[in-house]
C-alpha cells in the first residue's frame, strides 16, 4: 500500500489543522494506521494509532484531549484532527500503516510499521 499525507501548513497557537493520509493499492480499513512526527533535531515520535478490526486507539500523552484520529473508508483515508495547537507541535507529520494490531495502551515503535507517507510540515507560531 502507498500512503500520501497532506493538509499541513502554518497556524497560530490555539488553532486547528486537519491532516489526511490517503492510501492506494490496498484497503486502508484492513491496516492499522498511525501518525508520527519529527521535529528538527529530534527523533521521530509516536502521536496516535488506530488498529484495524477492533479499532483500538491510543494517543501520546502530549496530544491527548487535543488530537483525534478518524477513518473515511469511502475515501480510503485516515484523518488527524489537531486542535489547540501549541508551538511544540511543530514537526513533520508522517502517516504509517501496518497489518499488525496493537493492544490498548501499547505505544507502537516506528519499526512496527511497514508503510510510510512522505510527511507533511506543520508549523505552529506563538
Amino acid at each position: 500500500v502507498q500512503l500520501q499525507a497532506s493538509g499541513g501548513g502554518l497556524v497560530q497557537a490555539g488553532g486547528s489543522l486537519r491532516l489526511s493520509c490517503t492510501a492506494s493499492g490496498g484497503r486502508f480499513s484492513l491496516y492499522t494506521a498511525a501518525w508520527f512526527r519529527q521535529a528538527p533535531g529530534k527523533e521521530r515520535e509516536f502521536v496516535t494509532v488506530n488498529s484495524w478490526g477492533g479499532g483500538i486507539t491510543s494517543f501520546a500523552d502530549s496530544v491527548k484531549g487535543r488530537f483525534t484520529i478518524s477513518r473515511d473508508s469511502a475515501k480510503n483515508t485516515v484523518q488527524l484532527q489537531m486542535n489547540s495547537l501549541k508551538p511544540e507541535d511543530t514537526a513533520v507529520y508522517y502517516c504509517a500503516a501496518t497489518r499488525r494490531r496493537f493492544a490498548s495502551g501499547l505505544v507502537p515503535n516506528r519499526n512496527d510499521f511497514d508503510y510510510w507517507g512522505q510527511g507533511t510540515q506543520v508549523t505552529v507560531s506563538s
